[in-house]
């Protein structure tokens, strides 16, 4: 099993909590990525929004390309998974910037997360076209298109519906061969049957082990339906390691105190609108984003592990952790869970 996390570019986690003393600063999040190798994790996925999903709108939060480059500098084994969504950016002009970054970090450390955007009032305040699901992705395939394209060949051309490119020229190609990680998620019959077909990773919202590897099972049907090799599997899971079971409840219990008038209600509900899920969320799903809570990474050092041992049966390869606050729950994680399982 490989760990993961997500940087915190909201200031964290939890829609019910204000402060959790992870501010959304660069200074905390190099001391989180330079510490988080150090004690065992070998991947963090930086999320992209331009608007804070987390906190409410009028929050701060972290542009994720600066701040994955910054990161790739002051860090040595790391992968950062950067998220990217077609919509906000050309995928030629994207494929030079992370070649840069992934020879930046010696090669092998950039992965992209590609994300088919859902936040309408986000793209109408930065003047992005908001397109429906399936039009996302539609232009989700052309943008990985040409992105894969001028990433293994100069001089190379594509014509869409979406987008031009014409006698392409792109050096230096990225130093991770045959090309950097492409990883993805969605639940859609048209995001599954995408990813199977041009990702290199499906990584899925929260869900008990059992369901996971149903999830699993189908997405390696597609691959083997396409001829297409093995895929990387990652999960999100929230995680609160306690000395006892009856202290990682009263954690749950704290952290999914739910009020509806929290600053990020209003956007949770607009990402509900727009996305297609396989099955319905709670408000405690609301309070814990990407549906964490469900992973069940709760309670005793032992049961946490047995836990992770469960995904592991199920196929499972990455596990993305969100906690808080993040550094200090993470120190715990990595003591706790991942240096006895391994």
């Amino acid at each position: 099993m490989r760990y993961g996390y997500w940087m915190p570019v909201f200031g964290g986690w939890l829609r019910n909590v204000g402060d959790e003393n992870m501010a959304p600063t660069w200074e905390y999040s190099k001391r989180l990525a330079i510490r988080s190798e150090q004690i065992g994790f070998d991947l963090s996925l930086v999320a992209e929004l331009n608007l804070n999903d987390i906190k409410g709108e009028e929050a701060p939060s972290l542009d994720a390309w600066s701040t994955a480059a910054a990161l790739t500098a002051v860090t040595s084994k790391l992968e950062l998974m950067v998220a990217v969504r077609p919509t906000f950016h050309s995928p030629a002009l994207l494929a030079k910037q992370a070649a840069n970054i992934d020879h930046i970090g010696g090669g092998g450390r950039l992965s992209l997360n590609v994300v088919s955007s859902w936040w309408k009032d986000e793209a109408t305040k930065y003047g992005v076209h908001f397109e429906q699901h399936d039009d996302r992705y539609a232009r989700t395939a052309e943008w990985l298109s040409v992105l894969d394209g001028v990433w293994k060949q100069d001089h190379f051309s594509f014509e869409g519906k979406y987008y031009r490119v014409q006698d392409n020229v792109l050096q230096p190609k990225p130093a991770s061969k045959p090309r950097p990680v492409i990883y993805a998620g969605g639940e859609s019959e048209t995001a599954k049957n995408l990813i199977a077909k041009t990702c290199d990773a499906y990584v899925m919202h929260g869900d008990p082990p059992e369901r996971i590897a149903e999830k699993i099972a189908d997405m390696r049907r597609r691959r083997e339906g396409l001829g297409l090799g093995p895929m990387i599997y990652g999960v999100a899971g929230y995680s609160i390691v306690r000395g006892t079971e009856a202290e990682a409840k009263n954690e749950l219990t704290r952290i999914t105190d739910v009020k509806q008038s929290a600053a990020g209600y209003h956007n949770y509900q607009q990402w509900l609108a727009g996305t297609q899920l396989e099955q319905r969320v709670s408000l405690e799903d609301y309070s814990v984003s990407n549906r964490g809570l469900r992973s069940g990474l709760i309670g005793t050092p032992q049961q946490v592990l047995d836990r992770v041992k469960a995904f592991e049966a199920a196929g499972v390869n990455l596990l993305l952790l969100q906690c808080s606050p993040q550094l200090e729950e993470m120190e715990r994680f990595a003591e706790e869970v991942i240096r006895p399982s391994r």
